[in-house]
């Protein structure tokens, strides 16, 4: 898992400074958690998520923004609750999920948004 900063962000995910409409530069759908240190419900979804990009690795990249380091990015999409998940599939809009989500919920939005099954 690929913590971001905001270079590799505008490279590998969307690059807003270019870009008045989004527009995907990864190669295959992406989940991104925007999380801090400090938060409790953060470090629930952390072991999840190091368990699903084991699982599905090739798949999907699952990325981490620490909002603390990067407001510019959390402030682009207007994070204002953390953790927010991020999920973009390769085709559409990117869809946001708020909240510690269990794996299973994560499991079914990767194969609803995502179009990726295991």
């Amino acid at each position: 898992m690929e913590h971001l900063t905001k270079q590799s962000f505008l490279d590998k995910v969307y690059n807003f400074e270019t870009n008045k409409e989004w527009k995907f530069e990864g190669e295959k759908p992406a989940l991104i958690d925007f999380y801090a240190d400090w938060c409790q419900p953060c470090k629930v979804v952390a072991p999840i998520l190091e368990e699903l990009s084991k699982e599905y690795e090739g798949k999907i990249d699952i990325y981490k923004v620490n909002t603390e380091e990067e407001q510019e990015l959390s402030g682009a999409f207007g994070i204002r609750s953390i953790p927010s998940l991020l999920f973009i599939p390769m085709d559409g809009q990117p869809q946001m999920a708020q909240g510690a989500l269990p794996k299973n919920t994560l499991e079914e939005a990767f194969k609803s948004v995502l179009k990726v099954e295991k």
